[in-house]
């Protein structure tokens, strides 16, 4: 388990200490994990993609037996905040990261880059991480490293959206 000092906003009156865990993805917190992924997507990447594609990209119905298979199957590190789930994501075997993300309102307080630590930090003896990145998440993933592989068009419930493959070396 990570525990880092959480950046505060520069509009916080009074400064409160304040840890943030990365631990292990646990039975139960599910629907706060998909809580996190909706925030994300609706609040952050609404930026960048139209309503249209927000929508296709989030589920308008939580489905938990769905969503829950699709969390055990990825095993994601949670980041944690005084009890609060506020991001999770995953790194596969083979390098993959299938998920990463921070709920809106935790953008830019550190929680990504505690992740992506986390993430990194992984003994599984390859050479590379690799992703597929939403036009919002690219310049978060060039700041730690990733480089540009390609751009794809990938359609999601029939809706087009734009996203990037990237990747960057890991020492072996």
């Amino acid at each position: 388990m990570i525990a880092a000092p959480l950046k505060l906003s520069k509009f916080t009156a009074t400064p409160i200490i304040t840890m943030l865990t990365i631990s292990p993805y646990y039975q139960g917190i599910e629907r706060e994990l998909f809580d996190a992924f909706r925030s994300a997507i609706t609040q952050v990447c609404s930026k960048d993609y139209s309503e249209a594609q927000i929508h296709a990209w989030v589920p308008a119905q939580y489905d938990h037996a769905k969503w829950k298979q699709r969390i055990d199957t990825i095993q994601p590190f949670v980041a944690v905040l005084n009890g609060e789930v506020v991001g999770y994501a995953d790194i596969q075997k083979d390098g993959y990261i299938d998920h990463f993300y921070v709920s809106g309102n935790f953008q830019s307080r550190g929680v990504g880059k505690a992740l992506m630590s986390k993430l990194l930090a992984q003994q599984l003896d390859i050479k590379k991480a690799y992703s597929n990145v939403s036009i919002t998440a690219r310049p978060f993933f060039e700041k730690h490293g990733f480089r540009l592989v390609k751009e794809n068009i990938v359609q999601v419930r029939g809706i087009d959206l734009v996203n990037f493959t990237m990747e960057r070396a890991l020492p072996m």
